[in-house]
């Protein structure tokens, strides 16, 4: 199997960023954690400054019809800032309406506490995990 550059998966939100990233040979999804928006910057730029990123993949809120919504012109502005400050980054976009939803019920299936489960980032780190794991699938 190739060892490949990472791919870093984002569910972007007004308070938190959840991110998670492949594993080098785009088995797995691997949760990162929750940074606010300078986190985000910074952690984008120490994966650039290595090399280590193949692409950006960003959860775009469509409703279940697949419609717009309020948080998609939010994404949309974030993807905007995101191009302008990495422009040497290829970012990708991927259907997410149902990943924070996904997420919980992982969160639940796990065994872990209430008081776990509802600790603040989890569940975004989580939709950003299922985001990446459903991409990853879809390309193998």
């Amino acid at each position: 199997m190739k060892i490949k550059k990472r791919i870093l998966a984002i569910d972007f939100g007004t308070k938190r960023i959840g991110l998670a990233q492949s594993d080098p040979l785009w088995l797995f999804a691997q949760p990162v954690g929750t940074v606010d928006r300078a986190g985000l910057s910074k952690h984008l730029m120490s994966m650039v400054q290595q090399d280590a990123v193949e692409f950006v993949l960003v959860g775009y809120p469509l409703s279940t019809n697949g419609e717009t919504n309020a948080m998609t012109g939010v994404v949309d502005r974030f993807l905007e800032e995101l191009r302008a400050e990495f422009p040497q980054l290829v970012i990708k976009t991927s259907d997410e309406h149902h990943s924070s939803r996904d997420a919980r019920q992982i969160l639940v299936a796990s065994g872990k506490s209430r008081k776990v489960r509802q600790q603040k980032g989890r569940v975004d780190t989580a939709a950003a995990c299922v985001l990446l794991t459903e991409y990853l699938g879809s390309c193998g």
